[in-house]
């Protein structure tokens, strides 16, 4: 085990020295990575983004789409510097519950064109913004098809859902896992990888390697290794990681690769799994997540007593992953961090006092490293809703909705949202995109 005192030295110590190794050649436009740090056209790249998941859905052409709603969202999240979008490039039709449908993908192709178009709608947009995207092509979790998913279509029909009753927690996670060892399941996923990867944007005319709008294709959205110690696949998730990588790699060699995974919460709280998760030379950065309410670290019915340990958790969080990814010599980006309102409330109207510091502490977390050469590198925080509002009491998304609000189907629409209405997140994000520019 590395000491906490030893990795945030490292951080610093291979930080100050990110960009002396330099980045490969690329073609102007492109992100690289040179050491612990990225770089965009010779300089340092550092970035404040959002998660959009629905881009593609919203950019569709047909009845789930709004293209001009898109076109208004893209110019919002511009205004207050957010240039790096991470969204979902994939989606499997799926009998799990609180699956979207339609997805991009049944068991055999064609694929979804229309939702394709869609995600090559966004791109286009994006790249006349000068805006950057992170596509993740799977998904551990059931919202979008996913690992279980493809077992389902391979296995004879077999699936768990995730919080059924009769299929209590871990065994969801541990169903799920299966997955990287199905040599079935996986060429099922490649034969999709493939189509999107070796894609002509239908748009741009650009084949998408050649699409500097992309900046990271990623394995998946948090792949974990399991639920549980005795039934994880870790070295099953190894393998499928360094594989899938390098098939990308030889498919599209001028885009990073990222592996989506949430850090130690999607490592058993294991350190080792982290580092061996983001290894492969093909992986080009280290991702980790950050959610205290699902773990369990606040209580969103009494903020005011149970923030202060949450932050410091939260800071600490932030640190060992920092450490870890110094240790690697990558680039460390929180992809996916998010908080509740204020009392727990799902509404629109509800305050975001705790968010705000919630999200300051992160901001400040990333000036900091910046200033000392360190590696982390930008933030996706989850998620932007935007003109988006619930559009029931209940605040469920129900078969049909297209408001899409950030807060994907098996959440509360809008509970970890960021709407255009929200005056003082927004002005906090402004602000620290300025200063992180500035550096």
């Amino acid at each position: 085990m590395i000491s906490r005192r030893a990795l945030l030295s490292a951080t610093v110590a291979l930080g100050a020295g990110a960009m002396a190794g330099g980045a490969a050649p690329a073609p102007d436009g492109f992100v690289r990575t040179a050491g612990s740090g990225f770089v965009l056209n010779a300089k340092p790249y550092r970035y404040v983004g959002t998660n959009l998941w629905y881009g593609a859905y919203l950019g569709s052409a047909g009845a789930l789409g709004d293209r001009k709603r898109l076109e208004r969202e893209l110019d919002n999240l511009n205004r207050h510097g957010l240039g790096n979008l991470r969204v979902l490039g994939a989606a499997e039709t799926s009998p799990l519950k609180n699956s979207m449908s339609p997805a991009f993908r049944g068991k055999e192709p064609p694929y979804n064109e229309e939702l394709l178009g869609g995600l090559d709608y966004l791109l286009a947009e994006m790249g006349k913004r000068r805006m950057k995207a992170v596509i993740y092509l799977n998904n551990f979790w059931e919202w979008s098809g996913g690992m279980v998913t493809y077992q389902y279509w391979t296995n004879g029909g077999h699936y768990i859902d995730m919080n059924d009753p009769a299929h209590p927690w871990p065994q969801f996670a541990d169903y799920s896992a299966q997955f990287y060892a199905s040599p079935k399941a996986i060429a099922l996923y490649r034969q999709y990888v493939d189509a999107v990867v070796s894609r002509i944007n239908t748009v741009t005319g650009k084949p998408y390697r050649d699409d500097p709008a992309i900046m990271s294709w990623q394995l998946a959205n948090e792949p974990r290794p399991g639920g549980s110690l005795a039934k994880a696949e870790f070295d099953a998730m190894y393998a499928w990681i360094a594989d899938t990588a390098r098939f990308i790699k030889r498919r599209d060699p001028n885009h990073l690769v990222s592996t989506g995974n949430e850090g130690l919460k999607g490592c058993l709280e294991s350190e080792d799994c982290v580092v061996r998760a983001a290894a492969p030379k093909e992986v080009d950065y280290m991702t980790f997540h950050l959610w205290p309410l699902n773990w369990g670290w606040v209580d969103a019915k009494n903020l005011d007593a149970s923030y202060p340990a949450c932050e410091a958790k939260s800071r600490d969080y932030i640190a060992t992953h920092l450490g870890l990814a110094a240790q690697l010599n990558k680039p460390a980006v929180l992809e996916e961090f998010g908080f509740v309102r204020d009392g727990g409330d799902d509404a629109i109207t509800a305050p975001t006092s705790f968010r705000d510091r919630f999200y300051g502490m992160v901001f400040a977390a990333v000036e900091d490293s910046a200033r000392a050469g360190g590696p982390f590198a930008g933030t996706n925080f989850w998620a932007w809703g935007g003109e988006g509002r619930a559009r029931h009491p209940d605040f469920t998304m129900r078969a049909g909705d297209t408001s899409y609000v950030g807060d994907p189907p098996q959440e509360p629409q809008g509970r970890n949202s960021v709407f255009d209405s929200d005056a003082s997140t927004l002005a906090l994000i402004r602000a620290h995109a300025g200063r992180l520019a500035a550096l």
